[in-house]
């Protein structure tokens, strides 16, 4: 195959900058054909909803510098030869890592990225300006292998009875792929740990109510064909996929929000770029109502979970340890570990595990 040729770089003015774009022409999709700068002005289209949902936060790069189905590396650095004009904030690791992180100040951040081949962003739960607070609930619904989106509809329609009977409206997107997240904004009052305690407590009473359908449970041998609520997408730290973003795929797939209604009918595989900005010129944004509440309904979930004996629910293995978090220990090994270390991990058997009281 030919070398396609370099195209001489354009300026492009997006809110108020001017954003240098090299090779403008360069095929990010083969499966759609869709290039560079056909992605810029996607993002240009739907830049009021974009950025309601992740202007001010820090993001991760997803990059692909050939475009979709190449070779890829994640960024969380911004490179010292950045222009002047870009904002940046430091972000933590688990470890406590800091590095310097895009800000989505505006559209031309978001152009900038995009030149440097980035196709998604990966959106931090807090606001640059006040990152002790996570305003974000997100429950994520993973399908585990074998389930079908069908399953993860239904497990979408659970979730949505739940928030509706504690009176907390959250809002539903595509992932781009297949899965669902549902986003619950919340008032910038407390801290990621106590958030993802609300979303632990979330998972568990799912799975109480539809344990052949939903599962709560972090060891993956444990979870068989159901649809896993990732709680941990919401530990400190952790980033997601986000809304209105471009996944690296062939066919340009968005990780799109829709309204309630559209849930039986929702086709994540049809949301591309040009279909998504067709539904945002005729529709607008669903997620334009939702309004920031409070976390008190969940933390209650939380609280009484924990009074009935429950422990923490186990944490990704790049954390510290938390306190009142069971073993690190999948259930098949606790099952061989020597008769002494049994007692410490009989607790890790199930995300629903009981503490028996004294």
């Amino acid at each position: 195959m030919r070398p396609v040729p370099a195209e001489s770089p354009i300026e492009l003015e997006l809110a108020g900058r001017v954003v240098r774009v090299s090779n403008p022409g360069k095929v990010f999709f083969p499966g759609t054909g869709a290039t560079k700068l056909d992605l810029i002005r996607y993002y240009e289209g739907v830049a009021g909803p974009l950025l309601d949902a992740m202007g001010g936060r820090p993001v991760l790069l997803e990059r692909y510098p050939n475009g979709a189905g190449g070779s890829s590396f994640f960024q969380k650095r911004v490179p010292t030869t950045a222009p002047e004009w870009l904002h940046t904030t430091v972000v933590e690791t688990p470890n406590g890592t800091t590095a310097n992180a895009l800000v989505a100040a505006d559209i031309a951040h978001v152009a900038w990225a995009v030149n440097l081949g980035c196709l998604g962003f990966h959106v931090w739960p807090y606001h640059a300006a006040d990152p002790a607070h996570a305003d974000q609930l997100r429950i994520d619904l993973d399908p585990s292998p074998g389930v079908t989106f069908a399953q993860v509809r239904e497990a979408a329609h659970e979730v949505h009875r739940l928030l509706d009977e504690l009176g907390s409206p959250g809002g539903a997107k595509t992932t781009g792929n297949r899965g669902i997240h549902i986003y619950v904004p919340l008032l910038p009052r407390w801290s990621a740990i106590e958030v993802r305690a609300a979303a632990v407590a979330v998972a568990r009473e799912l799975e109480r109510r539809r344990p052949e359908l939903i599962t709560a449970s972090w060891w993956k041998e444990e979870r068989g064909a159901r649809v896993f609520i990732d709680f941990n997408q919401n530990a400190p730290h952790k980033t997601i996929f986000g809304a209105w973003s471009v996944r690296p795929r062939v066919g340009a797939q968005v990780s799109t929000p829709f309204a309630w209604g559209e849930l039986d009918s929702i086709n994540p595989e049809a949301l591309t770029m040009d279909r998504v900005l067709r539904r945002v010129a005729a529709d607008g944004d669903p997620w334009s109502t939702l309004e920031p509440q409070s976390l008190e309904p969940f933390l209650e979930m939380s609280e009484r979970d924990l009074a009935a004996g429950l422990l923490d629910a186990p944490w990704p293995p790049v954390y510290p340890k938390m306190p009142g978090e069971p073993p690190r220990v999948a259930p098949s090994r606790a099952r061989h570990a020597p008769p002494a270390a049994s007692p410490a991990t009989d607790g890790q058997r199930s995300s629903n595990t009981r503490i028996d009281p004294e």
